[in-house]
Formats: C-alpha cells, structure tokens, sequence
C-alpha cells in the first residue's frame, strides 16, 4: 500500500481532501511527470484521471488539490511499482514505506522508533542518509545527500522529512512542533507552502536538509498498535495533510499557556487549573519530561526578555514589567544569570554586533 507519500498534498487545508483548496504547486506534479517521462510512460492518462489540465503543467503559478495530488501520486506509484517516484538509485518497491512504519512500531519510545525508521530507511538507497541526532534538548533529523538527485531533488527532500515527521506525530498521537527546518537549495517560487508543510522557521541555502524539535517527544512512548497500522495503511494521506491540535508533551502546553501572558505569575495552582490537571499531577508530568515548572518560566521570561532588548527601546525598568518581574533589580539579576550581561549590556552588544 501507498503509505507515506503525503508530501506537497500536506500544504492542503485540513478539510475534506476532494473539496479542499488548491494549495499543492505544481512543481511536484512537474516533479511527478518527469519520473514518468524519465521510465519512458506516457504521463497523460495518469493526468487526466487526477483532473490535471494540461495547460496547468505549463503555470508555474498553479496550484491543485489535495486531492488531486494523491490521486496522481497513487496511480504514478502503482504504474512505476516506485513508492519514492523515481527519486533514487532503484525501485521502493510498493509497499516499502509501509514495511519502514512496521519495523518502528513495537519501538518503546518515539527516539527508538525513529532511529529504526532512519537505519533502515538507510538500507533501502544510497542515495541519502537519514540521521537522528540530540544536543542541548533539540533533536534533530537530517536528510544527506550522498547521491545527485536532479530535477526531483526538491520534492525527494521535501518528501522524505515530510513523511518522518507525519509518522513520528502518528506514532505517539500528538503534534510535535517544528522548532525550524532548513533546505540547501534556494527559496524557490512556491516558499508560501512550507509554512504549511513545515510550521516554524525555515532556513533556505543550507546543508544539510533537516528538521528540529525538542527532544523530550522521543522519550514519549508509542500510542499505536498494529490494529492502527493496519487502518492507517488503508489511506495513508491525512497522515500528513491534517495538524494534530492535540500535543501529548505536557512542557509545549505549559509554555504556551506561559507566553501568552508572560507578565502574569502564574502559579501553579492556576495552571493546573487552567490545563485540568491537579497541582501535584502538573508537578510530577513536568518532572517526568525532565523540566520543571520554574524552569519554564525562566525559559519564557528569558525569550521573551531578549526579544524586547532586540526589537524595541523600552526602558529596562519597562521590559522587566512586560516579562513579569517585580522590578528591574531582580530582574537585570536573573538576567546576568542567565547570559552573564546585564540588560543594558546585552542589548548594546546585540546592536554593535548586528
């Protein structure tokens, strides 16, 4: 079965998927003919059943449907017997994404589990690696590339981390939010649709591709059983298409609840109320996710305290306010605690430098 190759159709809007609007360039469809045409398959056939007008193919400006693109995605993938689309050295064969997903789920914990995905995505074509790297509370996936990959090098990048990312939300049940991602090729015409693809900063320009997001999701175990693969493999593309609204990783909701009032002071006792949690259960998921409730707040006061040096002229005595302190002597001490300056020090060295 077509598994994961839920790529530019993830740019859709999470509505149905026939009546959604038309969000996917046409880039990856041109990328999709050009396979086609490389295997010496006549793409036409293939383009009418998908709906796809020629005189779309010929508008780098056109768009298509979430629809659409599966459409086309899945009969290319039967015809070409190529679940990567032509991407690599050889053929993955039908049903390779879905033997990768298989191997994963009986991982413990979201870090196993795509660890396996990478090692033995790694067995399947030289032509990239697939990495899973921890550092300072970030993971990271990166995507190398070991071989030239051509006019489809944009949609097999895209794709792939696309794909890693859809499954490891799958996997635990929960949307992981993307810290940032980065590409080595320039911004291309169609930029608008990463911010749907990969929600977060997005660097262009830089080796190798990747994506990042706080470590703490791998720690989190699996939520899926191989009932619920079975039923994923049946139609594999809201996978991708659709956001979870629900992150399992108890830190992101307590931050988010923290930046939007940073200023406030919030007590435990309140936020336990607010996500219906009762204090000494907030305390202790907290702890097992390796943080604590004040170090989140730091954390938020931190951000939110450089950002206002960076962006803005309030006075120090103002910032302090804004970030939630009492007054400005406790809080140029937590500061200089926390990157060894003062306020006043840090903001005159980020003007200097920039």
């Amino acid at each position: 079965m077509n598994t994961l190759i839920c790529t530019a159709s993830a740019v859709a809007s999470p509505l149905s998927l026939s009546s959604g609007p038309a969000a996917t360039p046409i880039a990856f469809v041109q990328a999709i003919v050009h396979a086609l045409e490389r295997a010496q398959i006549d793409p036409t056939p293939l383009l009418q059943q998908a709906q796809i007008a020629p005189a779309q193919l010929e508008n780098p400006q056109s768009r298509i449907t979430a629809w659409q693109f599966e459409r086309l995605s899945d009969l290319a993938m039967r015809t070409l017997d190529d679940e990567a689309l032509g991407w690599f050295e050889r053929r993955l064969p039908w049903g390779s994404y879905g033997m990768l997903v298989r191997a994963s789920i009986s991982s413990p914990t979201l870090g196993v589990a795509l660890r396996r995905w990478c090692r033995h995505h790694n067995l399947l074509t030289e032509a990239i690696a697939l990495q899973l790297e921890t550092r300072d509370g970030m993971a990271t996936l990166s995507l190398t590339e070991r071989q030239h990959l051509g006019l489809l090098r944009e949609f097999c990048l895209v794709s792939v981390l696309r794909n890693a990312h859809g499954v490891a939300c799958w996997l635990i049940d929960s949307r992981i939010p993307l810290q940032g991602a980065q590409f080595p090729f320039a911004a291309p015409p169609h930029q608008d649709v990463y911010p749907l693809l990969f929600p977060g900063p997005v660097q262009w320009g830089s080796n190798p591709a990747l994506l990042r997001f706080d470590a703490r999701y791998l720690n989190l175990p699996l939520a899926r059983d191989e009932a619920a693969l079975r039923q994923m493999l049946q139609r594999a593309l809201p996978l991708t298409v659709l956001q979870y609204r629900r992150d399992r990783l108890l830190v992101q909701r307590v931050r988010q609840v923290l930046a939007a009032d940073p200023g406030a002071s919030h007590s435990a006792e309140a936020l336990a109320l607010r996500l219906h949690l009762s204090p000494r259960t907030l305390h202790r998921q907290l702890k097992e996710e390796g943080a604590s409730l004040q170090a989140l707040k730091d954390e938020v006061r931190r951000e939110r305290a450089i950002s206002l040096l960076h962006r803005t002229e309030r006075p120090i005595k103002q910032v302090a306010h804004d970030t939630g302190f009492t007054n400005d002597k406790s809080f140029i001490r937590a500061f200089r605690g926390w990157t060894g300056q003062s306020p006043a020090e840090f903001r005159r060295n980020a003007r200097q430098g920039a």
